[in-house]
């Protein structure tokens, strides 16, 4: 479909559609609601079966898959409005905080771009010879970096010579998505059973409202509160003209900072930096007391909603059949890491909601930042737990690491150097752990997920 002016109302006519067919669903089928599966991700599946990989009973405009990016954004600029979230504990709690969740995250990452190398390397080259040495790659490319970053590696390792890169990337990137997806629910469902979730507790004790998404009269708090005149400007324009604002010069310095150090930067976490400086804008005019955060918060949650359909409906899903010995065993061997990165570690270095963060580093770190929001929003519906407001802070520190590693280990490996690929991503690592050691920030936790012991005691 040709993309004109009209296209963007058409796509988002479609997932209007589908969203409101899937909320019918969500009201009235049981298992839907005994697996607490969000509206945006049953309506993304909906559109993705009736789509091109499907039945091709729709079909999206070109631009459709670039929503996502685009909504994303304007998800952190509701966050930056409202300010930087910190705790009641002081400085010290919120460094202890942000830096052992940036040391989960980080452990997470140097594992994917080292360990699924050497695996490929000394394990799966017994039973293929031939596997091009940056087979692992694909790991990360696909689980942690998911379509836009194994795109990007294929482009690279298709001019170093292995053009098979691209389609296989892009299967990672594929069942990445659904390891986060319904692995994550899976995990969820657990979770709340054996009590680990702070906010949400067991499906069974859950509220009607909650499985079936209708909340009864009588029962329904306010969204907001009308600050401005509507005799002067709508109050609900005036809000959203607020998030247009640095969301649109996030995307525009984002650009421009490409342009100028030629390092690709995340949109959404400069947004969430304009965000906060148009925050002290407003407050140092005095027009903060007119901005509802309550508004903000349900903007934000909205454009959630259509982020995530989009990043589920636009799946490209290649079948490769080549490489299906070694490509099955290296998907397994990731799974199980993710798995293993949030169930056994996460509670040891998480001490504040090790849950609810733990399960969006789980969802981020198989492909898609849209699946990790997703996740959260089931367990942390309100963001109660700070988790968005440190992943913003943590996210650019993380991408000019990744710029670097995906410029230099892919390389490394193909000319055959994988040894001194991964070598300053191990060290790296090493000196993670050892930092939250020094910290204190590892500790010992009874609860995993993995721990039978205490259900037996409750």
């Amino acid at each position: 479909m040709e993309f004109t002016c009209y296209s963007m109302l058409i796509d988002f006519t479609i997932a209007a559609i589908f969203l409101f067919v899937a909320k019918l669903l969500r009201e009235k089928i049981k298992i839907l609601q005994s697996l607490f599966i969000p509206v945006s991700l049953l309506a993304g599946f909906l559109a993705l079966i009736a789509g091109k990989n499907g039945l091709k009973l729709i079909q999206f405009s070109g631009q459709a898959g670039s929503y996502s990016g685009m909504l994303i954004i304007a998800v952190f600029v509701s966050l930056g409005l409202r300010g930087f979230n910190f705790s009641k504990g002081g400085i010290k709690e919120n460094f202890d905080r942000i830096g052992s969740y940036y040391c989960l995250r980080n452990i997470g990452w140097c594992f994917q771009y080292s360990f699924p190398i050497i695996f490929s390397v000394l394990i799966l080259g017994i039973f293929a010879p031939d596997l091009n040495p940056a087979f692992g790659m694909l790991i990360p490319a696909g689980f942690q970096g998911g379509h836009g970053t194994a795109a990007a590696l294929g482009n690279t390792l298709g001019g170093l010579g292995w053009e098979a890169a691209n389609d296989l990337g892009m299967t990672s990137a594929t069942i990445g998505i659904l390891t986060g997806i319904f692995g994550g629910i899976a995990l969820i469902k657990l979770g709340t059973i054996k009590g680990y979730t702070k906010f949400v507790k067991d499906f069974t004790q859950l509220p009607n409202d909650m499985r079936t998404g209708l909340i009864e009269e009588g029962n329904r708090p306010a969204l907001g509160e009308e600050t401005v005149s509507p005799m002067a400007i709508d109050p609900l324009a005036w809000h959203l003209m607020l998030i247009l604002i640095p969301t649109g010069l996030g995307y525009l310095l984002t650009n421009y900072l490409q342009d100028l150090t030629g390092y690709g930067l995340p949109s959404f976490s400069i947004g969430f930096l304009v965000a906060i400086v148009f925050h002290f804008v407003l407050k140092a005019i005095k027009a903060d007391k007119y901005v509802d955060n309550r508004i903000v918060s349900r903007m934000g949650s909205c454009c959630t909603d259509f982020l995530v359909f989009f990043g589920v409906a636009t799946i490209n899903i290649p079948v490769v059949l080549e490489y299906i010995v070694p490509f099955s065993l290296l998907m397994l061997f990731g799974i199980v890491w993710v798995v293993i990165h949030f169930a056994v570690i996460a509670p040891r270095l998480l001490k504040q909601e090790w849950f609810e963060r733990g399960i969006y580093v789980y969802g981020y770190s198989t492909g898609v930042t849209a699946i990790g929001m997703a996740l959260l929003r089931i367990v942390d519906p309100e963001n109660k737990s700070c988790t968005l407001d440190d992943a913003a802070i943590v996210t650019p520190i993380e991408s000019i690491i990744e710029v670097f590693a995906l410029a230099y280990v892919p390389v490394a490996c193909v000319q055959g150097n994988w040894v001194i690929g991964v070598a300053p991503i191990l060290i790296y690592m090493a000196g993670l752990i050892v930092a939250s050691l020094i910290f204190r920030w590892w500790h010992k936790h009874p609860r995993s997920v993995f721990d039978e012991s205490l259900l037996e005691k409750r």
